[in-house]
């Protein structure tokens, strides 16, 4: 597979073993986490989700996978904010974290997401290809 960006809910769904994406989350991750971007500005949406409902254990264990160095991270840059700007003014259901993985995606020419959020990146129409791929 060609590098991903990655979506906060799949990163979630790896750490919840209860959630519905739990296991193609896992699967994705053990396959591609060389080739996976993670997006920076999804982290405190991440962590926050975890901290809620696995509790500071499952912080822990999101951390220090982490910092394994099993996947690349990428800062937002003055450009990306622009085109999340644009982004979220023609789809305002398309909110931060959603609209800064598109801006991601585009800028490195990345065609695919790893989400579990088929709904809201199906209807972005990215400048780079025709649609994103949505996995896993």
């Amino acid at each position: 597979m060609t590098a991903a960006v990655v979506d906060s809910g799949i990163l979630y769904a790896l750490f919840n073993p209860r959630d519905q994406w739990h296991e193609r989350a896992a699967t994705f991750f053990k396959a591609n986490s060389q080739e996976a971007v993670v997006p920076l500005g999804i982290l405190g949406e991440v962590g926050y989700m975890v901290e809620e409902k696995l509790g500071s254990r499952g912080a822990r264990s999101l951390a220090d996978w982490l910092s394994r160095g099993q996947v690349h991270f990428e800062g937002l840059l003055p450009q990306d904010l622009r085109r999340m700007t644009l982004l979220m003014s023609k789809q305002p259901a398309l909110g931060f974290v959603d609209a800064s993985v598109v801006a991601i995606a585009e800028r490195l020419m990345i065609d695919t997401i790893a989400t579990s959020d088929r709904r809201h990146f199906s209807d972005v129409r990215p400048l780079h290809v025709e649609r994103f791929t949505l996995v896993p």
